[in-house]
């Protein structure tokens, strides 16, 4: 007879043997972006804060949500909000140079909120960051300006669809309620 503490040892490792043991799953803030400012823009530097991550683009009817993107991050990045900009040329409506689109988003919209490289956001070859959105919020982005709440703890997330205003009751409500949850 096996004792009960060698049982339990052969038992995890014939887990781990048979491929169904895995590794701790990663969060929102494990992904690594390029900065439009240039240089890596590491996740990891917001792990703890929720963040609002959004697929921009230059050229799209819902190009005035800057604005409230630039709103929201001024009256909540005291409490720890991140708004993080993304432009996308997936639905053909955004410039594929980075300076064009910094200088249109500072000059026209004054963003202040850190904004990556443009970037896949859909499909086969999105990006890794928003194929685990994707998984965890609801489904890819259906056109620009959508919108994913990312918890505190990296790993809950939230999808807002495009027309959803960046101060629509529903998403200020959840930003709201990201903000009040106890850091881990």
């Amino acid at each position: 007879m096996v004792e009960p503490g060698r049982r339990t040892a052969l038992a995890l490792g014939a887990i781990a043997m048979s491929g169904l043991a895995t590794a701790a799953e990663p969060t929102a803030f494990d992904f690594r972006m390029e900065s439009l400012d240039g240089g890596p823009l590491d996740l990891a530097t917001f792990r703890g804060r929720p963040m609002l991550v959004v697929n921009t683009a230059s050229f799209c009817g819902f190009t005035p949500q800057y604005a409230g993107l630039q709103r929201l991050q001024d009256r909540f990045a005291t409490r720890g909000l991140v708004v993080l900009g993304v432009p996308s040329n997936d639905f053909n409506q955004e410039s594929a140079d980075a300076r064009t689109i910094k200088h249109f988003c500072e000059a026209t919209y004054a963003v202040t909120f850190p904004m990556t490289m443009p970037a896949r956001v859909r499909g086969a070859q999105a990006v890794p960051l928003f194929a685990f959105l994707a998984t965890h919020g609801g489904g890819p982005p259906r056109w620009n300006f959508h919108k994913y709440l990312v918890a505190r703890d990296g790993r809950r997330v939230q999808g807002f669809p495009t027309a959803t205003e960046p101060d629509a009751p529903a998403l200020i409500r959840a930003v709201e309620a990201a903000l009040a949850a106890p850091t881990a």
